[in-house]
């Protein structure tokens, strides 16, 4: 595990959730530009050519601006919190198991809309979200969102892909006549719980669970039940896109949870890799461009939030990560994205999936398992606990 919860942010996040933490003053008008710009994000979220030339929403942005960016790239929503808990960086692309935790640590400041003129072009169902939105206060720019999905071998699974996420959660022969221990694997962060109890939604009724991410202690113990089973399986718990990546392609893991962009660059490179949606459904992220609180450059850091809704930006990053643009603008007329990408990466799915939030101790069915616990316990699971 890249970083671990510390006991302060829990705390916190029981304030916020009390109504009791008060906003702090969001900037009024911008300046002139610092000349740089530093950014915390997920994997391919900022490209400027290096991979493929066809990808750079970098450098007209640095052209237009004179703001150089740097990315520091992380790969769990804790390592993000851990960085911005450090501090020295301008923004971050954070999900909704992190976003607001960065709210309730005091990490990162409010949004002033009025001076990003793009706003108003923002999807409705993203405008106002609560996992950037407290009491009509906005932490941050929606960026991107999609889905978790089920990766899995064509060659394994022949013409009939699976239809559960059963290939990782039990133990099985494969179509191709060989057991799945050891060839699948599993999300290397405690937000991967809620995988966990989404699958016991459907095969467990009995549970009453209807919220993944608000777990009585019943539930909780039976998802983690269904983990340590499953690490009886997994061959290695990923969060390195680019290991996983690698581990289909040379070492013989033939299943898995992963996100749309290790499945297009798998596929644009020939592997014989596909997705689908499980039956059981899916869990997901929708991603927030957050300013820190003691960002050093905010001038260029809010040029770059204006930059990334722009539809060449959301249309040019969700073709290359298979994400769905938080600007529906760019679902039509994207070069990259293509008219029907949109609809590919699951524009419609936006009420079907289970998006990443934080889970805290008080929720609406009553008392749940707080996340400092799937912290402390998802890393026992690994270790074989």
């Amino acid at each position: 595990m890249k970083s671990i919860l510390r006991t302060g942010t829990a705390l916190s996040i029981a304030v916020l959730f009390s109504g009791q933490v008060m906003a702090q003053e969001m900037l009024q008008a911008l300046g002139a530009g610092e000349g740089q710009v530093s950014i915390v994000a997920w994997a391919g979220y900022i490209e400027r050519g290096e991979t493929d030339p066809a990808y750079d929403w970098v450098t007209s942005f640095e052209a237009d601006t004179g703001c150089k960016v740097s990315v520091k790239t992380a790969a769990t929503s804790d390592e993000m919190v851990a960085l911005m808990n450090e501090g020295g960086f301008d923004l971050v692309t954070a999900s909704g198991d992190a976003s607001l935790r960065l709210i309730a640590g005091d990490r990162v400041q409010p949004i002033n809309t009025a001076l990003i003129p793009s706003w108003s072009t923002i999807d409705e169902r993203l405008q106002n979200a609560p996992w950037h939105t407290v009491d009509g206060v906005h932490y941050g720019t929606p960026y991107v969102w999609g889905a978790n999905v089920l990766m899995y071998n064509t060659e394994v699974f022949g013409d009939t892909p699976p239809t559960s996420w059963n290939v990782v959660f039990e133990e099985m022969t494969l179509p191709d006549g060989q057991s799945n221990k050891g060839r699948v694997q599993a999300y290397d962060g405690p937000i991967y719980v809620a995988d966990a109890a989404l699958y016991l939604m459907k095969h467990q009724p009995e549970l009453g669970i209807t919220d993944p991410y608000e777990l009585n202690e019943d539930q909780y113990k039976a998802a983690l039940d269904l983990l340590r089973v499953q690490r009886t399986l997994v061959g290695r718990y990923w969060h390195d896109a680019f290991i996983q990546m690698d581990d289909f392609t040379n070492e013989g893991v033939v299943a898995s949870s992963s996100w749309p962009f290790q499945v297009n660059v798998l596929k644009a490179g020939g592997a014989p890799v596909a997705s689908t949606f499980p039956e059981e459904g899916i869990t997901g992220w929708a991603d927030t461009t957050m300013l820190h609180v003691d960002s050093p450059n905010p001038n260029c850091a809010y040029m770059w939030m204006e930059h990334s809704l722009s539809p060449k930006v959301q249309g040019d990053v969700s073709a290359w990560f298979g994400t769905v643009p938080s600007v529906p603008a760019a679902c039509t007329g994207n070069e990259l994205l293509g008219d029907a990408g949109c609809a590919t990466n699951g524009y419609e799915n936006f009420d079907k999936i289970k998006f990443w939030r934080t889970p805290t101790a008080q929720c609406s069915t009553g008392e749940c398992v707080p996340y400092y616990r799937w912290v402390s316990d998802y890393v026992g699971v690994i270790g074989g606990r």
